[in-house]
């Protein structure tokens, strides 16, 4: 039974993360919990420490790829800044929306955050908005390689917890 209720909770984990929601965390703290509740837990503290540094990967892969991809697209610092923060606050602004404003939110955000940042220090639409794509192109290969991520954690915690 205990198994079954970490996968349960691995999969729902698995489904907040494209929404932009702490979802490894909380399979960190699922793994955790089974770790130290069931008598004799069965995950093991190294491959916790693991899994840790793997989320930790994770969220700098999330935070850095939109601006690595505006900078490869011909865009300043100040562009790839502007889609990190324009990212986070869109994917804020999109939570009202239920299930998929965080993300829409966030792509949006991105690329609007990048757009306007190349935009005030380029004056030129088209290298702003050439800018601005690979902002959003980004955004979407972090979040999918972070759900990835988040997959490879959900397969180890539960390969780790079988008896």
């Amino acid at each position: 039974m205990p198994l079954l209720l970490l996968v349960a909770v691995l999969i729902v984990a698995l489904l907040l993360i494209p929404l932009g929601l702490p979802g490894i965390w909380l399979m960190l703290a699922a793994g955790l919990a089974y770790d130290l509740l069931p008598p004799g837990g069965a995950i093991g503290t190294w491959t916790l420490v693991a899994l840790t540094a793997l989320a930790l990967v994770a969220e700098w892969i999330e935070f850095s790829l939109s601006a690595k991809y505006t900078r490869k697209y011909g865009g300043s610092r100040r562009a790839g800044w502007g889609s990190i923060v324009g990212g986070v606050v869109g994917a804020i602004v999109g939570v009202p929306v239920p299930i998929i404003g965080s993300v829409i939110g966030a792509f949006a955000g991105s690329f609007a955050g990048a757009l306007l940042a190349e935009y005030t220090r380029e004056r030129k639409a088209h290298v702003a908005t050439r800018v601005a794509t690979g902002a959003l192109i980004g955004r979407v290969a972090a979040t999918a390689i972070k759900t990835g991520i988040g997959v490879a954690i959900a397969v180890v915690l539960v390969v780790a917890a079988m008896p």
